[in-house]
């Protein structure tokens, strides 16, 4: 009950986030459609999001969550009633070490920013120096986003120790509020002056996300202020862990880079924004159930496994591999058979023409077969980071890359940009069979009868939806160039008519009972 209230408050604010965020999609697709501009701001918008994603919130959640409880649980077993004093004091201490870290970092991308973008595109060579130039200001202009949101995530993971989730899951809502009103009310009159308010957009988004984090702590009696930097003992631990948490967490991220990079050097002008398009559609899962579902269990395997049950440990586990499944499954179906109605209702509108849609549709299709080895790989690595193990999953983060660069190179030439999606979803497939191997093989987690049962039932279910999809979604699409309200009823009919078929095979090949979804929803005394 707890890990599903916890997943299903940073669930529905995060839904909240990517309704919103594919809101600004539409916007973006329209004013800056897939050429010369939106790819220019995709590529510095890439470069944040990448260290984000790998030091910010991937890390940290990694390395300083589990430190921060183990502190806390350590000084109450000594006095009780200090923990979060002396967990607080310990990120105190984080953030004197973490500051002035992220103020020198800042400032070297920025002025190195153009060598950084060269090395990632090539220079655009379909693009020219204009657009080489354009990607290099917006970067400069995006990456103090980083610093910001650095600070954001400790925060964060704080608030998150104190069993307060919705605060920090409703902070990447303020991103995207910030960048729909600069395309709303400040865009440019062509597509290039409008991806620079997108830009300062972002950077904006970082200082109000701060803001509100820290008010939220503040609420929380935490007030952090930066003192001078001094490496404890504890604070060394984790800094020692943080580069390999970086490093696993960010396979994926990893693996959007090298594909970004090898469409920005090899491929047509438009192939990094139908790879960007395609992506933010396959992320809706991963953001609503694998970072929920992830996130809500790393506290509750810390406390678990610090405390010795490793039984009740394995059994968190188990139900959150189950509520990935029951989740991701049928959104990998319905992502895949339905790719072209989505992008069409979606994004084809303005200067993002049906031409575009195809080329995104084609790779979000493709993208969708790793939608639930996204999600799981939230879900298992976990299990490594509670038990204070951050190099296993880096080993097998960086066997998944080599994996992704070769599947890469090889289908890029015949596939295109088709080829890279297929390479990043292959990957995450064999990074989620070595970290389930790795613990299986350690005793610290079995497939139990319940999940083998209940597994095989929802892909029964996801297959039913498949095929009710396979017939409905000709039908929907034809709908979706019309005006906004016909869109959205295509979509609400397409997307409900798949929930609603799902959910009866659900209950018809007995995966859950309609008493367990009572017991679910009841709240109990």
């Amino acid at each position: 009950m707890g890990l599903l209230r916890a997943s299903g408050t940073i669930g529905a604010l995060t839904l909240v986030s990517r309704v919103l965020g594919m809101v600004r999609d539409m916007l973006v697709a329209r004013f800056l459609g897939a050429g010369l501009a939106s790819d220019a701001f995709l590529i510095a918008w890439r470069l944040p999001n990448l260290f984000r994603a790998l030091f910010a919130e991937g890390a940290f959640s990694a390395a300083f969550v589990p430190m921060f409880n183990r502190t806390m649980a350590e000084a109450d077993a000594e006095k009780p009633g200090s923990g979060k004093a002396a967990a607080v004091l310990f990120a105190g201490q984080v953030l004197s070490v973490l500051f002035p870290f992220l103020v020198i970092f800042t400032v070297i991308m920025m002025v190195f920013a153009a060598q950084i973008v060269w090395a990632m595109t090539g220079g655009f060579p379909d693009g020219g120096p204009e657009k080489f130039a354009l990607a290099v200001d917006l970067t400069r202009i995006t990456f103090p986003y980083l610093a910001l949101i650095s600070i954001v995530s400790l925060l964060g993971g704080i608030l998150n120790s104190l069993d307060r989730f919705w605060v920090n899951a409703a902070a990447p809502i303020l991103l995207n509020v910030c960048m729909i009103a600069a395309v709303l009310f400040f865009r440019g009159e062509t597509p290039v002056e409008t991806s620079y308010t997108q830009a300062i957009a972002v950077t904006v988004s970082g200082a109000m996300q701060l803001l509100w984090l820290m008010w939220a702590c503040a609420r929380e009696g935490v007030v952090l202020w930066p003192r001078m930097p001094r490496i404890t003992p504890r604070v060394k631990q984790m800094l020692l862990l943080i580069l390999p948490a970086a490093l696993g967490q960010g396979a994926i991220q990893f693996n959007l880079l090298i594909s970004t990079s090898l469409a920005a050097r090899f491929l047509p002008q438009g192939a990094v924004s139908y790879l960007y398009y395609a992506d933010r559609l396959n992320q809706l899962p991963l953001g609503l159930i694998g970072i929920g579902v992830g996130t809500a269990i790393l506290p509750a395997l810390s406390r678990q496994i610090g405390s010795g049950n490793e039984g009740a440990a394995r059994e968190t586990q188990n139900r959150a591999i189950e509520l990935a499944l029951f989740l991701a499954l049928p959104a990998a179906v319905a992502l895949c058979v339905a790719a072209t109605p989505l992008i069409r209702g979606l994004l084809q509108h303005g200067v993002f023409t049906a031409q575009d849609t195809v080329g995104a549709a084609s790779a979000l299709a493709v993208f969708a077969l790793g939608v639930p080895a996204y999600v799981l790989i939230k879900v298992l690595t976990p299990g490594f980071y509670a038990r204070q193990d951050t190099k296993t999953p880096v080993r097998v983060a960086l066997f998944s890359m080599l994996f992704n660069l070769v599947g890469n190179l090889i289908l890029i030439w015949p596939l295109g940009h088709v080829g890279v999606a297929a390479a990043t979803a292959f990957s995450a497939w064999v990074n989620v069979l070595i970290l389930y191997y790795l613990l299986h093989r350690d005793d610290h987690l079995q497939a139990d009868a319940r999940l083998l049962s209940r597994g095989m039932r929802i892909i029964g279910a996801s297959a039913v939806m498949g095929a009710a999809l396979w017939f409905g979604a000709p039908l929907a699409d034809q709908h979706m160039t019309g005006g906004f309200f016909g869109r959205l009823l295509a979509l609400s009919l397409l997307c409900g008519g798949g929930a609603m078929v799902y959910a009866g095979a659900i209950f018809g090949l007995g995966a859950y009972r309609l008493s367990e979804v009572r017991a679910l929803t009841t709240r109990r005394r």
